[in-house]
């Protein structure tokens, strides 16, 4: 099988829990420059292609010669990069792949798409977005990936690729870039706990409106998601939302990172960029066709994919991510309607 993308931020998780479950994973990033996939060490190859530049044919001849039965396309733009560059990473590049991949001879290679609940755009307060709604996106990420899923939606429709797309929430987890909001305050505790090895004051941490509410899910959790749809009969042609199934406050997950760190961080939001946002304020996923198709569902508590996230940033020898009760431990369960929206901004 073949992760596109296998040097990112997703695309590293993916390729090691195809590799835990014994697969020969072809990790493919765009330049020799990218980082090695973690599951590098246990028999995956790396290969470098810019599958924007690289011609489709010869991207067919690349997936035909390693055998590819499976492709993940974890590629694309989501961090500092503008809408033009979104367009090229998130829309011309799945419709390049997709033109390679119908020109690989045999049957139809399972294509799993990593879609994102921004395609959706706002969903209603206290309710769970399904599959069916129809997608109004408001930023140029969620406009982009949405381009990318229809092209993945037409070619299954034709019968000339089996897609599958997945609708993933905001993901987190060791390793989130630091373009995100989570890597940025990641990155500044790291900063802060050098500070305070020095004997200094940590800086406060200054962050745009933290009002939103988010359904956010563990990066190992979106990648035991991908196996199961690399493998399950039946779902080609489908959209399948992947998270927790519920919405969590950005300001409550930011001042929680702090807690688990240790750190005493003061955490400022910034009142004059509330007039610049242009996102939305209310996303949860119904995921319960991730159950009934997948058999899957997230089983990793917020608090530890927080750890996680601080385990991988901060130095070994500050990282403190104890004595604080889980937060999971305080919530409604998975299947439980969320009754009322908190505080939360990817």
């Amino acid at each position: 099988m073949v992760v596109l993308g296998s040097g990112g931020f997703l695309g590293r998780h993916i390729g090691d829990a195809f590799a835990a479950q014994g697969a020969r994973v072809h990790a493919v990033t765009r330049n020799s420059s990218d980082r090695t996939p973690h599951g590098a060490a246990t028999g995956s190859r790396t290969t470098p292609i810019d599958l924007l530049t690289t011609p489709p044919q010869e991207v067919a001849e690349f997936l035909g010669s390693v055998g590819a039965d499976v492709v993940v396309n974890a590629a694309g733009r989501a961090w500092r990069a503008d809408e033009a560059q979104m367009t090229a990473g998130n829309a011309e590049l799945v419709l390049r792949l997709v033109t390679a991949l119908e020109q690989v001879p045999g049957p139809p290679i399972r294509l799993v798409q990593l879609g994102s609940v921004h395609e959706y755009g706002a969903g209603a307060p206290n309710t769970g977005t399904g599959e069916e709604h129809e997608p109004t996106p408001v930023t140029a990420y969620g406009r982009t990936k949405l381009l990318g899923t229809q092209t993945v939606l037409r070619a299954a429709q034709d019968r000339t690729v089996e897609g599958v797309v997945l609708r993933l929430a905001n993901v987190i987890g060791a390793g989130v870039p630091e373009g995100s909001l989570f890597g940025r305050v990641a990155a500044h505790l790291a900063a802060a706990a050098r500070a305070e090895s020095r004997g200094e004051k940590a800086a406060e941490l200054r962050l745009p409106p933290l009002a939103a509410a988010r359904d956010v899910v563990d990066a190992r959790d979106a990648a035991d998601a991908v196996v199961a749809a690399a493998t399950t009969v039946g779902v080609a042609g489908r959209v399948i939302n992947v998270g927790r199934g519920e919405a969590v406050g950005t300001r409550e997950l930011i001042d929680r990172m702090v807690r688990l760190s240790g750190l005493a961080v003061p955490v400022v939001e910034e009142t004059a960029a509330a007039m610049s946002r242009t996102d939305v304020d209310w996303q949860r996923l119904d995921v319960s066709r991730a159950r009934r198709l997948l058999g899957w569902r997230p089983r990793r508590s917020l608090d530890a994919s927080l750890r996680d996230l601080l385990a991988a940033a901060l130095p070994s020898s500050s990282t403190r991510l104890g004595g604080v009760p889980d937060v999971a431990s305080r919530r409604a369960p998975l299947d439980a309607p969320t009754t009322a929206p908190v505080d939360e901004r990817k």
